[in-house]
């Protein structure tokens, strides 16, 4: 019954909301970063801020979060996704594509900004454990903004992006162990820091073991049968199910839960179903991580800011400037241009969002004093705050000092199924197959998709590049590499899919090749309306292929006859096609030739 709902119960899911569906857009109209966004609004609305003033002005409770503990689930469960999907973007060749980069500069980055700021935290009077984990956690970037803002500038693909993606993907690869290190040394009595060293990386093996057999025998199983179901909601349902059910294993092993969402990316990395989880998983990620932000937002209190100022600013400015000093002399060494090593070092300067994650946990697990955790996250705060203007920063220093230089070779490739230019291929069907045959023959790269689960599994186990998902979805298509496409073939038979499929594409990209297949006559004038550069009517292409066959077994001389069946295609082409359509990108005799 109505009255029997208590509206209060409510009240944090819809500050949520109105901050991600409100005010952030509004803020982005104004070119705000949306983590400094929610960060914003959590000290706003917070229990430091508006929030604290509830009990003395009523109508401020509808609008803010008094108690920030009732967001922490949620917030949990946005750090479980981010790691669930920054498994699902490490594969095994993007790992081996930037290697020297990941392992060697990311590594050293971690190494040595974790031991020199460790050894200043044990210096001002911290424990030897204490202040391991400061270094660590202070050493780690922000993931989330440092890649929202590269790619909002398009400088993902620069290379003073790649190389800070080579830096961010090995901190994101080494806060699992550091979430080990912090449950386990928790759970120790005595404190001892190798032995509960020890026992983590024993206890890591074992739950990684497990979790990697269940996932193996399960996972591919679940979504095969899942998708043949062709239902988006089951789909969507599985996706979340491993996701949270795994990070649920893992804590129940006294782990985290980021740690199974984790091992779940990566088991999910090499199937088929990546990029399909990936699209279905990007508004639950984007929402909850949103909601973590806020979290952080609200832990933020201005009362401490404004008593210890200079503390806190003094922590904030060396952090920042250790970090970009580590890292610009590291990037150096592994011979990166001046240019290209100052925006990297700028760009991972500032702390990121594992600082609160790490340093939270071991405040609970009382390994790192609750007042030291607090000065140092509300300097983290200020950093994070100043990464927009610190990128912007970056990227006119480089410009200005140094001309920009490339990156080592290895560096300069993008990894193989995310980013190498190549054909796209939609359908798996006969027409679809033999098309990707075509483009094997002529050693022409490409990937296939298809929204048919058995057919995809079929081409996998032949070694073809084939990946499930619907191509009729905007992102789906980002995902599978559209903007660096150079081409999209459509030959799925199913009409409306046709025409979401061509439409979206040249939405996304406007000066691509797009080749459809069509139903008939008039289908084919509808896809050069909406955009294609040439459309295969199946009647036509059928009518002229059995008046080939029919002439030269009537003895007519096939050159006589190709040359006919040749000007008729041109004809119902040019009679099909408007002036206005997208002009071809290969030449006219070539064209001739299509299926």
């Amino acid at each position: 019954m109505a009255g029997t709902i208590d509206p209060s119960a409510y009240r944090d899911a819809v500050v949520v909301l109105a901050t991600a569906g409100v005010i952030v857009p509004f803020a982005k109209r104004f070119r705000v970063n949306s983590v400094v966004a929610f960060m914003a609004c959590g000290a706003l609305l917070g229990p430091y801020g508006l929030g604290g003033l509830a009990a003395k002005i009523p109508f401020l409770g509808a609008i803010t979060v008094s108690n920030a503990e009732a967001l922490a689930g949620p917030a949990e469960l946005g750090v479980a996704f981010l790691l669930f999907v920054i498994g699902l973007e490490l594969s095994y060749e993007r790992l081996m594509t930037m290697r020297r980069l990941v392992f060697g500069l990311g590594l050293g980055q971690v190494a040595f900004s974790a031991t020199v700021i460790s050894a200043i935290a044990y210096g001002f009077g911290q424990p030897a454990a204490a202040a391991l984990l400061i270094g660590t956690a202070l050493a780690l970037s922000s993931t989330a903004m440092v890649v929202e803002l590269l790619s909002a500038h398009r400088r993902i693909t620069s290379s003073a992006g790649r190389a800070s993606f080579a830096i961010l993907l090995c901190q994101d690869l080494a806060v699992i162990p550091l979430l080990f290190l912090v449950s386990v040394l928790g759970a120790q009595e005595n404190g001892s820091l190798l032995a509960g060293l020890t026992q983590a990386l024993l206890q890591a093996a074992a739950a990684i073991a497990a979790i990697v057999v269940i996932g193996r025998v399960a996972m591919r199983p679940l979504f095969r049968l899942v998708a043949s179901t062709d239902s988006s909601e089951s789909f969507m349902a599985a996706t979340l199910l491993v996701a949270l059910g795994t990070g649920l294993i893992a804590a129940g092993a006294g782990l985290s839960m980021g740690l199974g969402a984790f091992i779940a990316g990566l088991l999910l990395a090499e199937t088929e179903y990546r990029r399909a989880i990936e699209v279905t998983i990007e508004p639950f990620k984007s929402l909850l991580i949103g909601v973590f932000f806020l979290t952080v937002g609200m832990s933020v209190n201005p009362a401490a800011l404004a008593a210890q100022p200079v503390a806190i600013l003094s922590i904030a400015a060396g952090l920042f400037l250790a970090k970009v000093a580590i890292t610009f002399l590291l990037a150096r060494y592994f011979k990166l241009s001046r240019s290209t090593a100052l925006e990297t070092a700028i760009m991972v300067g500032p702390g990121g969002e594992f600082a609160f994650v790490l340093l939270t946990a071991s405040v609970a697990a009382k390994l790192v004093d609750h007042n030291a955790a607090a000065l140092v996250l509300a300097a983290v705060s200020l950093t994070m705050i100043f990464l927009p203007l610190a990128a912007r920063m970056a990227r006119t220093l480089s410009a200005r000092l140094v001309p920009v230089a490339n990156l080592p070779a290895e560096a300069s490739i993008l990894p193989p199924d995310d980013r190498a230019p190549r054909a796209i291929v939609v359908g798996l069907g006969r027409v679809g197959r033999l098309v990707g045959e075509m483009l094997e023959q002529h050693k022409v790269p490409y990937i296939t998709i298809d929204a048919d689960a058995a057919l995809v599994a079929t081409q996998r186990r032949a070694g073809r590049p084939a990946f499930y998902g619907n191509a009729t979805k905007p992102d789906f298509l980002r995902l599978c590499g559209l903007e660096e496409a150079t081409a999209l073939i459509v030959t799925i038979d199913n009409q409306r899919a046709v025409d979401e499929t061509v439409t979206a594409a040249r939405a996304l990209r406007p000066d691509l090749v797009i080749v459809a297949r069509a139903r008939d006559a008039k289908h084919a004038r509808h896809l050069y309306e909406i955009g294609v550069n040439d459309a295969v009517p199946e009647t036509i292409e059928a009518s002229l292929q059995l008046s080939e066959a029919a002439l030269v077994g009537l003895g007519v001389p096939m050159g006589l006859v190709i040359a006919s069946v040749h000007q008729r295609r041109d004809d119902f082409r040019s009679e099909l096609k408007p002036a206005s359509a997208p002009q071809p990108a290969l030449p006219r005799h070539a064209r001739s030739r299509r299926l």
